[in-house]
Formats: structure tokens, sequence, C-alpha cells
């Protein structure tokens, strides 16, 4: 494992390419167990009072599957898959799945290219080391679909051709457990492809003050 990159409320708003200012590279003679360690407070200092959720994430990563989190939106599913993401310096994508979206949304497209008169594919966000997949129930079963061989794979075939994904690939999955008009719910095939499915649930007291504290430290730095 590399070191790990420090993160920040601040640091996660900017774009995916920061400055060496805010990397802060751990001493790569630490155990693998120090690592991981030092990976879940780093995440921790942004997903405040979650330790759990942040153990499950980083066990699907590292066993290479996937994570379900069945919960209400504003729990901060997607911090904490953006968290992860650039505390190892992995590409982040967020796919917010709708009734409309259609494979090639995910995957990719060919497209033809009058200059050079052949067809060059363009990658689609599931080419990223770390994927939010938002309200995944909420796009058709075809859709839903050209999931399966990314996840189970690690790879999708584009006009006949395999491409791989990763390493590392995580595909972090959401479902609202409460609002099922206009959702088609996951088939046992696809809910298979998922290590770990969990629910996050809202932090305590202490937790939330601590967030109130940061956020308005952030608001007035002085």
């Amino acid at each position: 494992m590399r070191g790990i990159m420090k993160v920040t409320p601040e640091s996660l708003a900017e774009p995916a390419t920061v400055s060496g200012n805010s990397v802060d590279h751990r001493d790569h003679r630490d155990s693998p167990d120090e690592l991981l360690k030092q990976l879940q407070i780093n995440i921790g200092g942004v997903l405040i009072g979650k330790p759990e959720a942040i153990r499950m994430a980083v066990i699907a990563l590292l066993a290479e599957g996937h994570l379900l989190i069945e919960d209400v939106p504003g729990i901060g599913k997607t911090l904490l898959a953006k968290a992860l993401a650039r505390s190892l310096e992995c590409t982040f994508r967020r796919i917010q799945f709708t009734p409309d979206l259609v494979p090639s949304d995910l995957i990719g497209t060919s497209v033809f290219n009058q200059r050079t008169s052949e067809f060059v594919f363009q990658p689609g966000p599931l080419f990223a080391q770390v994927v939010v997949a938002d309200e995944i129930n909420r796009a058709t079963p075809r859709t839903q679909s050209a999931l399966l061989e990314a996840m189970n794979d690690h790879q999708v075939t584009v006009d006949g051709e395999t491409r791989p994904l990763g390493p590392p690939f995580l595909v972090l999955a959401t479902q609202n457990p409460y609002e099922f008009e206009g959702t088609y719910p996951l088939p046992e095939s696809q809910l298979d492809r998922f290590l770990i499915r969990l629910r996050i649930g809202y932090p305590d007291r202490v937790a939330e003050k601590k967030v109130l504290t940061q956020l308005a430290s952030a608001s007035n730095p002085e």
C-alpha cells in the first residue's frame, strides 16, 4: 500500500488533482496494519462518528469486493467513497442512476473521428477506481445488468473488445430503503456481487456537535 493522502472537508471539495502541499505521505516502511489504521483514522477525520462503516469500506476494497449502502440520503455515503479515493490517490466518479440511464452512459461508447476516419472509444464513468452508483435501484434492469461484468470480473466488453478496470476497482452503490415508487429492485444475481451490505445511520449527538464545530471552523478560518 502506498502512503496515505491527508483528507479534509476542504480538500474533498477540490478537484481530484491536488498540489503536493495537501499530501501527507506516511513512511513507506510502516507495516500494512499501521497503514490501514492510518487510513481509517484519516477517513474518520471527515466522516465523523462512523468507524464501523469506514472499516467495512476498507475491507470491501482490500477483498476486491463491492459495498451496498441501504440508507436515507444525506448521511455521508458519497463522502465516505470520496474520502477513501482521495486518501489512496484513486480516481473517483459518481453516477446518479435514473430511469433514462442506458448502459453506454456507464461503460462508454465508440465515437467516429472524422479526421482519422476511425472509431475512438470514449470511456464512461465506470473507468474509475472508486465509483459511487447513487440510487442504483432507480435505473432499469438493463442498465443495472451493465454493472454485472464490471463488478464480477473488473472488466467491461465494448464492441467485442475487453477493457480492464482498476486496480483497485470498488463500486459503492446506494439505495433508499424507504422510497420504492419508480424503482427497480435489484435481482439476486446483482446482490451477489456485493460483498457487504450495511446502513450508516445518523450520527450521535457527540458526532453531530463535532461536525457542527468543524463546519463553523471551516466557514470562519480566522
